[in-house]
């Protein structure tokens, strides 16, 4: 016989390591085995023939017969429901020696296409191919509404030493629920885990896997990526709103891409959307690295998201989290009852801050993971760009850990070398593949090169989120008028090292939570004094060396403080302060665009220079931006005191007329409407280092766009 007593009952008690040894048709081609718990007669059939299997071993649920090619097995369970089904068992691999060693060692960058479950057809049979890591495991079975969660009916089959296990289960399609049932190498069997490259779950808080088609949207945004392809993101404006989507509007977000292109920013940037467990976390604790979140709806639903945006000309960025994931038992965990995602040792894989646990770079399968993860949502999804959370967490051991919490690098240092080499063999693949991406660093130290070539000893980033700015710009507007004057630094010193690096400013979700409140709200003064210093503040925002990004809400002025389970405050837009920030926001972003000097010069040093900058005691500041050769030079002059002051005299860099581009008191905005007619005249009065001056009439609590007029 193909089997033994003691192996079937090793089969049936769900120990044996490996079942595609005895399960299906034997070698020689002489019988068939299967292993069918519930099952009351069985046989082999074909078109023309039919082989009774019989239950030899008493109550132990394995069946044993005479071969049949090409055969099916027709199965009476216990109760009389007849049906005939394909023999999982009796399908050759899916999975190739190449993928095994490219997974083995990490360089594996179309992961997705090889792990996860798949529809497929499989020598000529439909189905689904299931395929997970877990080389410590000594069983792994699919388990599902399809064998009524049972363990012991479908095992997998282990490939070799790299830890892949995989089965084809005929006759499965699309919508499936699964996980994955393990037995650790001491022969426990772990909580049900999820898969880590599935692309669908269930609603939460239902956690298990969902079996989704890849490739179902038919793209309609190729003039878009040739585009990205042609352009550069470094001398480009770049304007992202960051959006939640379940909280921008609660009857869906639908409209956003249209409203997002009339207020004329160039990108969305939504929250994570990869598969979390708990709503309060945003998306920034996930578990399904490569499941859309089913609350906004299936993989295709997010595609066409992003096809739409491209066609309306709006770029989408996704966050992306790296750096930790949650603890629950269905997730990435002591995954295959060895820490195999993580570090053993807690002070090197458990986050004290969040309470989750860290991946081990270092592990060239985790690393490889998370690598073909980014390239997975740039390229099955065609976002143009990711922001990565909280790299100062990823590349710092000691990342809010006292000293004797952390594990010092080889070298005795607190730098992380495993997961910066991580990051920049993920941004070299990025570059290398998705022509146009940006990636985007969230990195809130001092640590050098964040965006400098990786061939260069930099991370190999496109922008750096400039976290000084933030806080040193909310500090200075949060403060009252009375007071600015004493901390003019918090706005001049961005400037000694703005061009170190290459920045995005944001004004982000993490600014307008946990008691922070809103932009509007940290205002200083009455509603019309709010209105007055937000108002002031986008404006020196938006013409500060930089790309930009405003988090929803804040475009019009929200009171309220983020809240992830309602809505964005619109009916505050009946009030005409608030609509009048919608208003300057929208014609802010249009300048922007309209303006290269507001835009191609961000990183250079020619681009900034200060007219006035020790005007201490009025806190009236001027400076110039510069684009290329042949660019409208635009001067920027600001009044962060609520003074009135007519007749101020400010240098300027050139003789002749200015455009009042922008004006921040101007009616439209519910302003005061104090300016200069629409154009001013530069006279040969030396001021400063500047040949020129002009007498400006600068409203309170005000900033003013002058553009060159050129001939």
């Amino acid at each position: 016989m193909a089997i033994t007593h003691e192996e079937a009952r090793v089969l049936a008690a769900g120990t044996h390591r490996d079942p595609f040894k005895v399960l299906g048709p034997s070698e020689d081609g002489t019988e068939i085995v299967a292993l069918l718990p519930g099952a009351h007669r069985v046989w082999a059939v074909n078109a023309t023939d039919q082989r009774e299997l019989v239950q030899r071993w008493g109550d132990v649920p394995v069946f044993v017969g005479e071969s049949l090619p090409y055969y099916r097995l027709r199965i009476e369970w216990n109760g009389g429901y007849v049906e005939e089904k394909e023999d999982p068992y009796r399908f050759t691999p899916v999975i190739g020696s190449l993928d095994e060693h490219l997974i083995s060692e990490g360089r594996h960058e179309s992961l997705w296409q090889v792990l996860g479950a798949h529809p497929m057809q499989h020598e000529n049979v439909p189905g689904v191919h299931f395929a997970v890591w877990a080389p410590n495991a000594s069983r792994v079975s699919v388990v599902g509404d399809f064998n009524v969660w049972n363990g012991i009916a479908h095992p997998m089959r282990l490939r070799g030493s790299s830890g892949i296990w995989e089965l084809f289960i005929p006759g499965l399609t699309e919508g499936e629920t699964y996980k994955y049932e393990i037995l650790t190498a001491e022969g426990e069997l772990m909580p049900l885990k999820a898969d880590p490259v599935g692309f669908g779950s269930e609603m939460p808080p239902a956690n298990a896997s969902v079996v989704r088609a890849l490739g179902k949207h038919s793209w309609q945004d190729g003039a878009w990526l040739k585009k990205r392809a042609e352009v550069d993101a470094l001398t480009t404006p770049v304007s992202v709103y960051e959006v939640h989507l379940g909280s921008w509007r609660r009857e869906g977000w639908h409209d956003l891409i249209d409203y997002v292109a009339d207020l004329g920013f160039t990108h969305i940037e939504v929250l994570p959307i990869t598969e979390h467990p708990f709503d309060g976390s945003w998306g920034y604790q996930p578990i399904g690295m490569y499941a859309p979140t089913i609350r906004y709806g299936l993989p295709e639903d997010f595609q066409a998201f992003v096809d739409r945006a491209h066609q309306k000309g709006i770029g989408v960025i996704a966050d992306w989290v790296p750096g930790h994931f949650p603890t629950d038992a269905h997730g990435l965990g002591y995954f295959d009852g060895t820490a195999l995602y993580e570090h053993q040792n807690p002070q090197e894989g458990f986050h004290p801050d969040w309470n989750t646990l860290i991946y081990n770079y270092g592990r060239p399968e985790v690393a490889g993971h998370l690598r073909s993860n980014a390239l997975y949502w740039l390229q099955e999804f065609h976002l143009d760009g990711l922001r990565v959370d909280a790299v100062a967490s990823i590349i710092h051991r000691n990342y809010s850990r006292k000293d004797g919490e952390w594990v010092p690098n080889k070298d005795g240092g607190p730098e992380n070398y495993e997961a910066i080499e991580f990051l920049k063999t993920t941004n070299d693949a990025i570059e290398r593949t998705v022509e146009g991406a940006m990636m985007i660093a969230e990195e809130s130290t001092t640590f050098p090169g964040v965006t400098r070539a990786t061939e260069h000893g930099g991370l190999g980033f496109d922008f750096k989120w400039n976290l000084g700015w933030m806080n040193d710009s909310l500090r200075y507007f949060g403060l009252d008028p009375i007071y600015r004057k004493y901390h003019s630094d918090l706005l001049t010193f961005g400037i000694t090292y703005i061009f170190s690096e290459r920045f995005m400013l944001p004004i982000s979700h993490d600014e307008v939570v946990h008691g922070k409140g809103s932009l509007y709200g940290r205002m200083p003064g009455d509603h019309a004094a709010k209105l007055g210093n937000l108002k002031a503040f986008l404006a020196y925002m938006w013409a500060y060396p930089g790309k930009k990004l405003l988090f929803m809400g804040q475009e019009f002025g929200q009171p309220s403080e983020w809240n992830y389970e309602s809505e964005l405050d619109w009916h505050v837009l009946e009030d005409k302060g608030h609509a009048g920030v919608l208003s300057l926001v929208r014609d802010l972003n249009s300048l922007y665009r309209q303006q290269p000097a507001l835009h191609r010069s961000d990183s250079d040093p020619h681009g900034f220079q200060w007219l006035l900058v020790d005007a201490v005691d009025e806190q009236v500041y001027a400076w110039l931006r510069r684009g290329w050769a042949g660019d409208r030079h635009v001067v920027v002059v600001m009044n962060l005191n609520p003074i009135e002051r007519d007749g101020y005299r400010v240098p300027f860099p050139l003789a002749g007329r200015w455009i009042e581009a922008l004006n921040t008191d101007a009616a439209h905005y519910h302003g005061g409407n104090r300016g200069h007619g629409g154009a001013i005249e530069t006279e040969p009065v030396p001021m400063g280092n500047e040949a020129q001056s002009a007498l400006l009439k600068l409203p309170p609590l005000s900033v003013i766009y002058f553009v060159e007029e050129q001939s």
